[in-house]
């Protein structure tokens, strides 16, 4: 199954069910489930604009240091790709709808820049 890495908070926001788009400056043709991965960099000035954006729409994101980076963190499906939206969350030149959000164990794994293929293998050993 292919992974998608996000920034934090926003992966956190979307695995938890409050983030049901994922911006990106990209189109998208997949249809699917995918890893969400939580990218390991994180400045306190991401995490301050992403929770107060989120803020803003009633939800409370967790502190900095409790979010967890540089793995997976979940699963979503992606079930199309818009140019506009009404959601709230929708502010990129393009949005990946999201549904069906898992919050998964966190799983230390490298990411990579686009999708990129995770073997489930792979998370039940680093879960050992």
């Amino acid at each position: 199954m292919n992974a998608l890495s996000i920034r934090q908070p926003w992966a956190w926001m979307i695995v938890n069910g409050h983030k049901d788009i994922e911006n990106r400056p990209w189109k998208t043709h997949y249809r699917g489930q995918i890893y969400v991965h939580a990218a390991k960099g994180m400045t306190h000035d991401e995490y301050g604009f992403a929770a107060d954006f989120a803020r803003k729409l009633g939800v409370h994101v967790p502190p900095f240091d409790e979010l967890e980076r540089g793995g997976i963190v979940g699963t979503v499906k992606i079930v199309d790709c818009v140019d506009e939206d009404p959601s709230p969350w929708f502010f990129g030149e393009y949005g990946f709808l999201l549904k069906d959000p898992k919050p998964l164990p966190f799983t230390p794994l490298r990411g990579k820049l686009g999708y990129f293929p995770v073997d489930p293998e792979q998370l039940k050993i680093a879960t050992k």
